[in-house]
């Protein structure tokens, strides 16, 4: 999947620097020479990230980051700038940065930064939350209107089905033992003698993983159950 990189920066020089050497790494870079251009662009693309500079014309980087951040808590924003105090550091973070680089920096440094970053958010496995929608993956779930698809398919669940789904897609990439969800979906004390949550992630599977691929729902043998692309 190619990732595609919004760079901030009315200096043209080393907006060309940064632009040459994210290429060379095979993004894609599309520049932006001020604020207001960026957050145009912003809210008609999708990026995978942002590096910005501060101080910009028409729009600082510091508002633009805060547009951002208002409108997608989850993009990656890194900030660039000749600045370097504690101060401004914290303004930056306090915007919304997710990272801080002061110039000079060397590309290597970048690269790393945004490795990172992306590493981080990946988009093929981390959970969205918006509103009333959780997602993951191609898995989306509609709280108040109990529909969940994948890859726009409906997929009809029972109640209870829905309420496993839920706390799966709430707790992402992370082991869930049956003791936990015995508690937290079934508000009971799981009863060793009993099978009913492995019954039910089976429902599950047959519902969200049969026709599809990849695979979300998988068993830790000896520990409990995990929702992740594998």
């Amino acid at each position: 999947m190619d990732i595609h990189i919004l760079i901030v920066e009315d200096d043209l020089r080393v907006a060309e620097l940064i632009k040459r050497g994210l290429e060379e790494q095979d993004f894609l870079v599309t520049v932006a020479y001020d604020g207001l251009l960026a957050k145009k662009l912003v809210f008609q693309n999708d990026y995978d990230i942002v590096i910005t500079d501060i101080v910009l014309p028409k729009m600082d980087g510091l508002d633009l980051c805060k547009e951002i951040r208002n409108a997608d808590p989850d993009l990656p924003i890194i900030m660039l700038t000749a600045l370097g105090t504690t101060d401004d550091k914290v303004e930056g973070f306090d915007a919304g940065a997710d990272d801080y680089l002061v110039k000079p920096f060397e590309m290597r440094e970048l690269l790393a930064r945004i490795r990172a970053l992306l590493k981080r958010n990946n988009t093929k496995g981390v959970n969205k939350i918006s509103g009333n929608i959780i997602s993951y993956s191609d898995l989306e779930m509609n709280i108040s209107t109990k529909i969940v698809k994948r890859r726009q398919t409906d997929i009809s669940l029972t109640p209870k089905e829905f309420k496993l789904l839920e706390y799966m897609l709430q707790n992402p990439e992370r082991v869930l033992t049956r003791t936990e969800i015995a508690e937290k979906v079934w508000d009971t004390h799981f009863d060793t003698g009993t099978n009913f949550i492995d019954v039910y992630i089976n429902y599950l599977r047959k519902k969200i993983d049969k026709d599809f691929e990849p695979k979300l729902i998988h068993t830790k043998s000896g520990m409990g159950f995990i929702l992740k692309v594998e």
